[in-house]
């Protein structure tokens, strides 16, 4: 099966080190789904969950990975990367297969 996501070095780095220092359970996997819609487009949500009935299961790197069957479709070409700022860190979700959104001026002009 085709595997509907990637996931940059830097956020395997900080995944595998969050499976390493907070105890996350070993029968737990990476889940990586969507939730809502609306306005402001789909949120995505990344946590650690035991593998449901329905799940896709997929290993990335040596990280164990569920994605919801409902949810496939919608992470088709994601890509999970870790941004470590001076103002900011955490998780991303980019895809850039998607077209952009006709609210958001491009800051090219």
């Amino acid at each position: 099966m085709l595997t509907p996501i990637k996931i940059t070095h830097k956020a395997q780095e900080e995944i595998k080190n969050i499976i390493a220092h907070k105890n996350i359970p070993k029968e737990y996997s990476l889940r990586v789904g969507v939730k809502g819609g609306g306005c402001g487009g789909m949120s995505y949500l990344l946590g650690f969950d035991k593998p449901k009935e329905g799940d896709q299961q997929f290993v990335i790197d040596n990280i164990p990975v569920l994605i919801e069957k409902k949810h496939y479709m919608f992470l088709m070409g994601m890509m999970v990367d870790f941004y470590d700022g001076a103002d900011t860190r955490g998780f991303t979700f980019i895809n850039s297969d998607l077209p952009k959104r006709h609210d958001v001026q491009d800051e090219d002009r």
